[in-house]
């Protein structure tokens, strides 16, 4: 089936800005919690010892764990949608984080964010699923408001690793479960309102169904295109990575700086990114998602290239313009997918985040290893080389801007 073959079928709702708003605050919340494992890395390397390599395991089982079960969650759930596995989602992530509280051994913290990954993998796919039936004609703005919740609360993991882990240590964490409760409240609510929309749907006898901005394409042209976005996740979530969960010890080593005011130069990092994913989506509706695409591409590459070699006085900078453009197309290579395969709204969500978790995992693991054989710096200045891989957003269908 070719991407025309749904759009002439689509009657589009009015958007519902406060379940946009309401879905991007649990995102924030989800996020938040998972971000605390990369956060507590200088706690963990300096209490208990772990290499690197260790380090990077833990944030791989994490990441993996989502990632290879997100596809498969939004794929159930495209077939028989699952209003409540929202809430439930939430209360995994919850128990995983008590247990990582009450942890005391490696292996009793890779239990838990085994149940952190869980609740990850539930909540994201059903997550944007919530973000495209609020959104209405606005698909740019509503995806990019779940997706600022999301990096907002990746960013906060810098500053709760400066002003909460190391200073109280393991029983800081326990303050982000009040955040998890009130979340859990939050989205039995939108469960509530998710389900008379289905029902809604059910009782009118159409299917809500994403309008493409994309011209008809073949299947070979899709998998074309989707290898491509592939691609793109690759490097940017191996990139960011590296400078969220790591780029912090190079700060220390080549910088001298403390713990505490490295975590804040990566806060400022990830706060930027924020910026950019909230810009990125309402852009994309002006311009076009191949457009926004294109400009996390080429605007950071030179910046990322000399990011290693810089000054301390330049390295703020080069990371406000790396974290906000690089970012920017965060939000639109979600839509830009589900446009692909407008059928497969929550399959789509769901491959390219957890596609995007799962490289992150291996970023994680692969980086820690180099950096335990061949050194914190070299380690910083290979990886700064990986975006140019970012170029094969040229090839990728041109798409065509939303009518005002």
């Amino acid at each position: 089936m070719t991407t025309a073959t749904v759009n002439t079928t689509v009657k589009q709702n009015n958007p519902v800005y406060i379940m946009m708003v309401a879905i991007g605050v649990c995102h924030l919340i989800n996020d938040t919690m998972q971000s605390v494992i990369p956060a507590m890395f200088p706690l963990l390397e300096r209490d208990l010892g772990l290499t690197f390599t260790q380090l990077g395991l833990i944030s791989f089982v994490l990441n993996m764990f989502a990632s290879v079960l997100q596809p498969v969650v939004g794929f159930v759930t495209d077939k028989k949608p699952m209003p409540f596995a929202l809430p439930i989602g939430m209360v995994s992530s919850f128990i995983g984080l008590t247990l990582l509280i009450l942890s005391g051994s490696y292996y009793m913290i890779l239990v838990s964010v085994l149940f952190l990954g869980f609740g990850s993998a539930v909540f994201h796919p059903e997550g944007s699923r919530v973000s495209f039936m609020a959104a209405g004609t606005k698909r740019g703005l509503s995806q990019s408001i779940y997706q600022v919740g999301g990096n907002s609360g990746q960013a906060l993991a810098p500053l709760i690793s400066a002003f909460i882990i190391l200073p109280f240590g393991m029983k800081g964490v326990s303050i982000i479960l009040v955040l998890t409760s009130i979340g859990i409240v939050i989205l039995t609510k939108i469960a509530i309102w998710y389900k008379k929309q289905l029902e809604a749907e059910k009782l009118s006898k159409v299917k809500k169904v994403l309008v493409s901005s994309l011209p008809p394409l073949t299947k070979k042209q899709v998998g074309t295109a989707l290898t491509l976005l592939f691609i793109i996740i690759f490097a940017r979530s191996f990139y960011t990575t590296n400078i969220t969960s790591f780029y912090v010890f190079y700060l220390i080593e080549h910088y001298d700086l403390t713990i505490t005011k490295g975590q804040v130069l990566i806060f400022l990092f990830m706060a930027c990114g924020v910026v950019g994913t909230f810009f990125g989506g309402p852009l994309s509706d002006r311009i076009g998602r191949k457009n926004v695409i294109l400009l996390s591409v080429v605007a950071p590459m030179p910046f990322c290239l000399i990011l290693p070699y810089v000054p301390l006085l330049l390295v703020p900078v080069l990371l406000i313009v790396i974290g906000t453009l690089i970012m920017i197309s965060f939000s639109v290579t979600v839509v830009y997918a589900q446009e692909l395969v407008p059928s497969k709204i929550g399959t789509m969500a769901g491959l390219m985040t957890g596609f995007s978790f799962g490289m992150g995992a291996i970023g994680a693991i692969f980086t820690g290893m180099l950096m335990d054989i061949y050194g914190i710096e070299f380690t910083m200045i290979a990886v700064s080389i990986l975006p140019i891989l970012l170029f094969v957003a040229l090839f990728l269908p041109k798409d065509h801007a939303a009518k005002a």
